[in-house]
């Protein structure tokens, strides 16, 4: 790898060993995926996927304490992904006890996470990209993130430039101020693998036709064909919260790092088919694929009728225009059904700048009427722990099944469930 003289004088110690080591391992991690230079983050703030304090991250918070001692904290300030934890959300004694076992370093990591420069104290979301929360990407900005979820709709929607990195690698690269140009940071690791053909009756599930993609087309990029006739031809706040899940699916069911969606998301809309390699395979999308897909996810409840106990909504979390949106979903489906409050304890789930903004609007008091929670938490890391696995949980989020026992339902079947079923 072709360092700079500044790059250069940093590995050979010019700023003490850590330093040394910081750069030592991002050129490792270059070289390993051919990278021949590093490149300079040009974005105002970064992210860290790394926001639980487990007890058996014995080894990270050790590595934060040299790097904390040698002075060796991000260039920017940085949001990290949501907390773990919120009493408000429905849990037993013992649950409660293993949560406080789990998480017993979560105030040591918190503090940690301050000094090395989180953005503020409530700055803990998986969708940092939201305007509310305050961490926006823009156009050709790098980006050193790990957060799937993020970076695919940093890459897609908002236009920046990041690859998949694990969440010691983007630390690294936020404290050295570069990183190692490869894959998605280059012209040709953006260009279309595959084209997706959107050949469905109705606009698709977001997250089914992000699980079906991203199953098929893996790490690749795809470029997706059909999804503007619903969608239409600019990045409305409803069009990037269906971009946002489909988006996620799409990196959790898959690898999926960036997408380009036809005449919408930035860069099929300048470069258009010409982004599309030559030669690239086709895979078509109808009702009937998307069913098989839906039909190919596992249960893995120990009592496939269990009644459902809990209800999760936002992974990732939820935009404004979702909990307002929601929020009359619900409101319309209890009183269709005869019902005041929703029949399973029933958790919504978003950013603390969005929830903020939420509470302001007359939605708030209508949402919790309807007896819905309105939290910021990880759904995931709350899911995380045996006792939760064997609770039967339904979510709408393709991500939170895949990584979680909780069982998948579309949105209509989540509104039935949490409004009319069972009275």
């Amino acid at each position: 790898m072709i360092l700079t003289k500044e790059q250069q004088a940093l590995l050979d110690g010019e700023q003490g060993e850590t330093m040394a080591k910081v750069v030592k391992t991002l050129v490792m991690y270059g070289e390993a995926f051919g990278a021949e230079r590093m490149v300079p983050i040009t974005s105002q703030y970064g992210h860290t996927v790394i926001s639980f304090g487990i007890g058996v991250m014995k080894p990270v918070y050790e590595l934060y304490d040299q790097l904390l001692a040698a002075g060796a904290v991000s260039k920017q300030p940085f949001s990290a992904d949501p907390r773990p934890l919120d009493k408000n959300i429905p849990s037993s004694l013992l649950q409660n006890i293993v949560f406080k076992f789990m998480y017993s370093q979560q105030a040591h990591y918190e503090n940690q996470l301050r000094q090395l420069g989180l953005m503020d104290k409530n700055a803990y979301t998986c969708a940092c990209y939201l305007p509310q929360a305050g961490n926006v990407p823009k156009r050709g900005e790098i980006l050193s993130w790990a957060e799937s979820s993020a970076v695919v709709y940093a890459n897609s929607v908002l236009g920046a430039k990041c690859n998949r990195n694990s969440g010691i690698i983007e630390l690294m690269g936020s404290i050295a101020g570069f990183v190692p140009e490869f894959g998605l940071l280059t012209d040709d690791g953006r260009r279309a693998d595959w084209i997706v053909e959107v050949r469905t009756s109705k606009l698709p599930d977001a997250q089914l036709l992000g699980s079906a993609v991203g199953m098929k087309v893996l790490e690749k990029v795809p470029y997706v064909r059909g999804l503007d006739q619903w969608l239409g031809k600019e990045l409305s706040e409803d069009a990037c919260a269906y971009l946002k899940d489909f988006g996620a699916a799409c990196a959790s069911n898959g690898s999926v790092g960036l997408y380009h969606i036809e005449g919408l998301t930035p860069e099929a809309v300048e470069a258009g088919e010409s982004i599309i390699r030559e030669n690239a395979p086709v895979y078509v999308v109808d009702d009937a694929e998307l069913e098989r897909v839906r039909q190919s996810y596992p249960c893995i409840w120990q009592d496939l009728d269990a009644t459902p106990k809990l209800c999760f909504m936002g992974c990732p979390h939820m935009t404004l225009s979702q909990l307002k949106d929601w929020t009359v979903r619900v409101e319309k489906g209890l009183q269709a059904a005869g019902n005041k409050k929703v029949l399973i304890p029933t958790v919504f789930t978003s950013a603390p700048g969005v929830v903020k903004e939420f509470n302001r609007t007359a939605y708030a008091a209508r949402l919790r009427a309807t007896g819905v929670i309105l939290s910021t938490i990880c759904p995931l890391m709350y899911m995380n722990n045996p006792l939760s696995k064997k609770m039967p949980v339904i979510t709408s989020s393709n991500k939170l099944r895949t990584y979680s026992s909780a069982r998948f339902y579309s949105e209509e079947e989540i509104l039935a469930k949490i409004t009319k079923e069972g009275k």
